[in-house]
């Protein structure tokens, strides 16, 4: 019985862990409204579609340039949208990646454990 208590000796540590772990929750939270605010744009088939896409991976804005663009041809009009958005959204990964990697280096945590 002694030596079980002697092993939550160790407890005294949890308060300043459970503390770490709120203000790493609060970063997180931050960064996350940081990036929801910051946007990256992307084209496909030289400019004829453009489409802006937040740091939430969330598309905001959708641009087709009527000047470049066959109206009748909307197979290429869908490709070029799906290839544009996509492209915009892996931009918008990699901001997020680097972001988390920022920030876990500040709170010096290894490379890679933040998602």
């Amino acid at each position: 019985m002694l030596d079980a208590l002697k092993n939550l000796g160790g407890l005294g540590n949890l308060g300043e862990l459970m503390r770490s772990a709120k203000q790493m929750q609060e970063k997180m939270a931050g960064v996350q409204e940081e990036l929801a605010r910051k946007t990256v744009v992307a084209d496909a088939g030289g400019g004829m579609v453009t489409a802006t896409v937040n740091g939430k991976m969330e598309l905001i804005k959708l641009r087709i340039d009527k000047t470049k663009v066959d109206p009748n041809d909307t197979e290429l009009i869908e490709d070029l949208t799906v290839a544009a958005v996509r492209a915009a959204q892996g931009k918008a990964a990699e901001m997020m990646r680097e972001e988390m990697a920022r920030m876990a280096g500040g709170m010096g945590l290894p490379p890679g454990l933040l998602p």
